[in-house]
């Protein structure tokens, strides 16, 4: 069995959970996001693509309703020992198949929670379930539930972030490397990961964003690739993994020379990015660190340019992305604590003049502030 912590830290984490189950009036968790399987007992996969679900008591009962694929999968990298398989043939509904289990654990007029926001857990997943479960059990939505104790790291959890950090950095001395005219983008993608890839790291949540030219200005991965022109710009955002943890960078390179529009949008993201260092500290809340972003992009003219969000929690996160709960945008009242990860990305796209600067780095919420995890220099590099 490999498992990526102590037998211990998963029992400190199950006894949490179980505390906030008490605190809730609930009598049982049924988790369907795969960040929280993978916190809870180390089970690794991509098998939540497929109704698949985790449940939880009060007593500690721990029981993996899964397919047959996962099975050696949860044997080998979980400390699940009660692994049920429901079958796959025509008009097969495994919601039945967990209410049976359900029942079994006498979780009959129980009080339940659900982690509805989950990407395994699909409408037509979500209306099988409701319906096995009708007049069963009380069903209430819990989908932060484990999310809210994921959110602080532990100190085994900082070391797997620092070290994706080492491996983000690599990535972007990689994209300095070979980010110059007449180099494809797939070549500079293939570097980047090879780097993360040679210094053992896994693959990301998503895909590596990069563009240039006129696709500088995505915020989203596309397929289209190109050669670096002799006068361009390339915007690349990534993250080092490491055991699925997350550390992410977002750099927008000028190649051949700098626009002064271009330089002027590069020193407003700087200034940006040191005014929400600023207040990213223990007590503030998180919609404050996206307002200092928005007050200084506004107050100088780039109001229509910024993004309405400036960053999010970072942590061992599974496909689609790599975007954790919660998101810095302004109101959001939650409070930073240490231990916490974010990733804060400064994203300026100028439409009417075709121009995009973007920096982004990684923090750890410390006793008094905030420590950037990524080590090189925040300079203005020119390919």
């Amino acid at each position: 069995m490999t498992i990526h912590f102590k037998k211990e830290e998963f029992l400190e984490r199950k006894s949490k959970v179980i505390e906030k189950l008490k605190k809730q009036n609930l009598d049982g968790l049924l988790m369907f996001r795969q960040e929280s399987m993978y916190w809870l007992t180390g089970y690794d996969t991509f098998g939540y693509v497929y109704f698949q679900c985790l449940v939880l008591t009060l007593k500690g009962d721990l029981i993996l309703l899964t397919r047959a694929p996962d099975l050696r999968q949860a044997e080998n990298t979980s400390i699940i020992k009660d692994i049920r398989i429901w079958v796959d043939k025509e008009e097969s509904n495994p919601a039945n198949e967990l209410k049976n289990i359900l029942s079994e654990l006498g979780l009959a007029n129980s009080n339940l929670g659900v982690e509805y926001e989950a990407y395994g857990l699909t409408g037509r997943n979500a209306l099988k379930l409701n319906a096995s479960l009708k007049n069963f059990s009380k069903l209430y939505d819990q989908s932060e539930l484990v999310s809210l104790l994921r959110v602080i790291k532990s100190p085994a959890e900082i070391i797997y972030v620092r070290k994706a950090a080492e491996l983000a950095d690599r990535a972007m001395e990689s994209a300095w490397k070979h980010s110059h005219a007449g180099v494809n983008e797939s070549k500079i993608l293939s570097e980047m990961q090879g780097a993360i890839f040679s210094g053992g790291g896994d693959y990301p949540a998503n895909e590596f964003i990069i563009g240039s030219g006129k696709n500088a200005l995505l915020c989203r991965y596309q397929s289209e690739k190109r050669k670096l022109d002799k006068n361009d710009q390339l915007s690349i955002e990534w993250a080092g993994t490491y055991k699925h943890y997350h550390s992410a960078m977002f750099r927008t390179i000028p190649i051949g020379q700098v626009n002064k529009k271009q330089k002027k949008m590069y020193s407003v993201c700087f200034e940006s990015l040191k005014a929400c260092e600023n207040k990213l500290k223990p007590g503030n809340k998180i919609g404050d660190v996206f307002d200092a972003h928005a007050k200084i992009f506004d107050e100088m003219g780039y109001k229509k340019s910024r993004m309405n969000a400036c960053g999010y929690s970072m942590g061992a996160t599974f496909a689609p992305n790599w975007m954790d709960w919660p998101m810095l945008y302004t109101g959001n009242p939650f409070i930073l604590a240490k231990g916490m990860v974010f990733f804060m990305h400064m994203i300026l796209m100028d439409s009417e003049n075709q121009l995009a600067m973007n920096l982004g780095e990684t923090y750890l919420v410390t006793d008094t502030g905030n420590e950037r995890l990524g080590k090189k220099k925040l300079d203005l590099v020119i390919g």
